[in-house]
């Protein structure tokens, strides 16, 4: 791959593991236009990165913003490469996730990377080169407790980059999907964050996703899983679902009591 020759939309360029993929990047010479919602940020990060790289702000979880955005990438009509990178995640038992957050979810996680995929789509086929990264999770192929509104978005996500996998196959845009296991960002609340400890589970780095991302599109690999035992998870899960039902539901009443502390937070 020529990296100098790429310019990249990075949606939640803001986040964690957004800032980190726009770091490793734009230090392979990519040029970056970094979207989210706070403007502030955004600008500091594209002042830091090596290259001149630009911001575009909005809530990409709503129509109104999804719309704005699409309209403004009529500016950069050499875009040849997308991270849908943007994502939420409601914590807590299903009758305590409010509609909103619900559908906050399902926009942000699934519905924009469908729209700004399908946007910027034509595009992207003229170019000689094109390739389209969807940031997924392992959570994208394991159901797991109290974060049904994220494993369902994901699941979506999943189901998505495979089906556009397949039918982009033979041409000139190559799509990835890219599943981290728990990672040290914002996205995880202090109760989720106590859960994977008293859980034992294990927390990357962005820096890991991210040059996980680099190498995957170096390798050409449609679909890769971050972390061990998750990769083995997701295939136990595949295969003999019931196996990975018993091992995660002797761990509920640990998520329960956390997704509960989540709850009184939340209502404080």
């Amino acid at each position: 791959m020529n990296w100098s020759n790429q310019l990249c939309l990075l949606t939640g360029a803001s986040g964690g593991i957004g800032q980190a993929i726009a770091r490793v990047l734009a230090e392979s010479g990519v040029r970056m236009i970094l979207q989210g919602r706070d403007e502030q940020s955004l600008q500091r990060l594209a002042d830091s990165l090596p290259g001149i790289h630009h911001v575009l702000v909005g809530d990409i979880g709503r129509s109104a913003g999804r719309a704005a955005l699409i309209g403004e990438l009529k500016r950069f009509p050499a875009i040849s490469m997308l991270i849908n990178n943007a994502g939420i995640s409601p914590f807590g038992e299903l009758q305590h996730v409010s509609a909103e957050e619900l559908e906050q979810t399902i926009q942000t996680n699934l519905l924009a990377p469908m729209l700004l995929t399908r946007a910027l789509l034509p595009q992207l086929q003229k170019r000689s080169e094109a390739y389209i990264v969807n940031v997924g999770s392992a959570f994208g192929s394991i159901g797991f407790a109290c974060q049904s509104a994220y494993c369902a978005s994901k699941f979506g996500l999943r189901g998505f980059s495979e089906a556009l996998y397949r039918e982009l196959a033979g041409s000139a845009v190559k799509v990835f999907y890219l599943a981290p296991r728990a990672t040290q960002t914002a996205i995880n609340s202090d109760e989720v964050v106590a859960m994977n400890q008293a859980l034992g589970n294990q927390v990357d780095s962005p820096q890991k996703v991210a040059q996980a991302l680099k190498a995957q599109l170096l390798a050409s690999q449609p679909r890769v899983f971050i972390g061990f035992p998750e990769k083995l998870f997701v295939r136990l899960n595949g295969a003999f679902p019931s196996l990975v039902d018993n091992a995660l539901i002797k761990k509920l009443p640990i998520i329960k009591k956390f997704a509960a502390q989540h709850a009184k937070e939340i209502l404080v």
